[in-house]
Parts: structure tokens; sequence; C-alpha cells
């Protein structure tokens, strides 16, 4: 932000001096930080990153062995950045994770102020309770658990149940704005039948006495991955844009805006052999493979993605991919809060 400057030593020792003076009553010169305060463009100390999910599914299973879903309350391994280890979060903003039921397992209701996706991705037979509704969780459904909201899960099948939960925990974190609270129950009594929430809220219609506000987290807390692969797929046969493929955001259908405040989510189909063009954006962002398998490159980066693969873009870091064959990703970032603070920025390059 400032010409470097040729300082005598003696003037290099008195302005260190000063600087010691001052640190004394928790005071720091702007001078000597104000690049790093203000760049010129963003630098982010997170890095790309990639998990095989082929690789890691044996320490998920063999985590549900040492510990009960009870006894965890949420049996989770942690995909940390490898730059921000420690932290429990794979971007600045955002915390992602791989959470296994076994079957007969109950984690038990709780609700806490962070808001919370999960996007299953292996077995059949678990269930999410959200409020008194539960939803069944089939692979790549999209099932969001909103802040303050009671919410359970349970498998009721005869083999595990793994999804990746993306939380807002480092933005609540930073806020300094956490609560949780358990249940007394661990499970929800039933309120309302399963489905009830999407035929009034997802339907293209609302019930008569619901006035939605633009920042509430949406009604319909399940996107089922049917839905998801037919709207893709509709659209497919028109024209295709060179940087992103296919590419819808979902939305709360009562608002148009993004499902939760602070996180936004994606689905994006490419064409077997289709390469984007570069691109990067401000919102960190984690992609899932779902179906489908190719390359990634990340800046100087690259890797190959198979199905249930997981790997972060952080942000303005220029992205490329390749399908190999068909692919359909899944990707969530903090999109919508920087767009409400009128920071978000992209780039096609």
């Amino acid at each position: 932000m400032h010409a470097p400057q040729n300082l005598s030593p003696e003037a290099r020792q008195q302005r260190q001096a000063f600087y010691d003076r001052i640190g004394q009553k928790n005071m720091t010169p702007l001078w000597e930080v104000l690049g790093a305060l203000v760049p010129p463009q963003p630098r982010s100390p997170a890095q790309a990153a990639h998990w095989r999910y082929a690789e890691l599914r044996d320490q998920v299973l063999e985590a549900g062995r040492l510990i009960t879903a009870e006894q965890a309350e949420r049996r989770v391994l942690i995909l940390e950045n490898p730059a921000l280890r420690g932290q429990s979060c794979i971007t600045q903003s955002l915390y992602a994770g791989l959470q296994l039921i076994l079957p007969g397992e109950v984690a038990p209701a709780h609700r806490h102020t962070q808001s919370a996706l999960r996007l299953v991705m292996d077995g059949e037979g678990a269930y999410t309770a959200v409020d008194g509704e539960r939803t069944t969780m089939r692979r790549g459904d999209f099932i969001i658990t909103p802040a303050w909201t009671w919410h359970d899960h349970g498998n009721l099948g005869n083999e595990p149940v793994v999804w990746l939960d993306g939380l807002d925990i480092p933005i609540v974190r930073f806020l300094d704005a956490g609560f949780a609270e358990r249940s007394e129950q661990s499970s929800q009594d039933a309120l309302r039948p399963e489905g009830d929430a999407l035929a009034r809220y997802g339907s293209n219609m609302l019930p008569m006495d619901y006035q939605p506000k633009l920042a509430d987290p949406t009604k319909v807390f399940v996107y089922p991955f049917e839905r998801t692969k037919a709207s893709l797929a509709g659209i497919a046969a028109g024209p295709i844009d060179a940087h992103h493929g296919h590419k819808l955001r979902y939305v709360n259908p009562a608002t148009g805006a993004s499902p939760m405040p602070t996180i936004g989510a994606f689905a994006q189909l490419l064409p077997a052999g289709f390469e984007t063009c570069p691109y990067r954006c401000t919102d960190g962002t984690v992609h899932v493979c779902l179906e489908g398998g190719g390359e990634v490159q990340v800046g100087d980066q690259s890797w190959s993605f198979e199905e249930n693969d997981v790997f972060v873009v952080p942000s303005w870091h220029t992205l490329t991919l390749r399908a190999r064959r068909q692919s359909i990703l899944f990707s969530f970032s903090d999109r919508p809060v920087q767009q409400a603070l009128g920071l978000w920025r992209d780039e096609r390059l």
C-alpha cells in the first residue's frame, strides 16, 4: 500500500523503540500492517485441497467401532483445510465433516445457532427430523437444519449411512454468537407426516397465512436429488455456460433467496468431455462429486476426482473443471453473506 522506505539504522531503532512503547498501551501502528489489512486482492490463508472418499471410508467406519453416536452426540470426522489445521474449518468461513450413523443408532436431538446442511453420500435407511418432521435420507439429497431448529438423526436401515455436514461454524464463532441446547428426548415426537413441508412450501404454493421474510431460512428442509437431477437434465438441452456448464442454485421457494442466510448451495452438470473456462470468485467453495468423475485444477494444483470425492477452492483461486464422463457436482459456499454485504465478486478468465 505504500512505497518501501530506506531508513537509517538510527531511524529504524527509533521507530522500534516507539512501537515497543505504544505496544505497552495495547496499540500498534497501522502503517506497518496496512498492506495485509487492505490487500489489493484477496489473499486467502486457506489452500486448495482434495479428499478421496474411497481412501477415507474405512476411517469413517472405524470411528463407528470406537465410539457410539450417542456418546459422540455427532460422530463426525472433520475435513480440515491443510493450511488451517486445528481451526475445525475447511475455508475461513465454513466447516465440513463426514458424519456416520450405524443401523439402529440415533444421533440425539439438539439445536444450535449454527446453520447446517447435509448431503447424503453413502448408504440408505437413515432419516433426519427437523422440528417434528422426518425425512428419509437418500443419496444426493440436500437436507437443511436451519439455525435454532431441533434436529436428530436415526438409522432404521441395515447399512451404515454417511453424509457430508456443512455448517457456518466459523462465521458464528467470529461473531461470538454460538448457542446450543440438548433436548430431553433423544428423538423428536412426530408432529407432521413426512413430506409435509415439501407439500406446503415446495410446490409453487404457500399456506394462506404464511408471510415469509427475505432473510428467513427455508421451510423446505429437504431438496431431493431426484428433483435436482431432473432440473439439470431439463436445462441440459439448452445453451451451456463456458465457465459453469449447466449450473443451478438452490433457493427458498417462498422468497427466491438462499435456503440459509449464511450458506449458498449449488448443483452443476458437466457433459462428458466438457472443460470449463478458468473462473474465480471471492466465496471459497466446497465441492462434492455426486456422479461421474474428471479432473479439477485450482491455481497450479490439480487432481482427478471420482464419485463422493470432496475438494475445496479457496477465495479468488482460479478453477477449471473437466468431466471425463457426464458429472454432477454439488457445492456450497458463503456467497449469501458476501452478497448481502456487497462484497462478492467474480472473474471469468
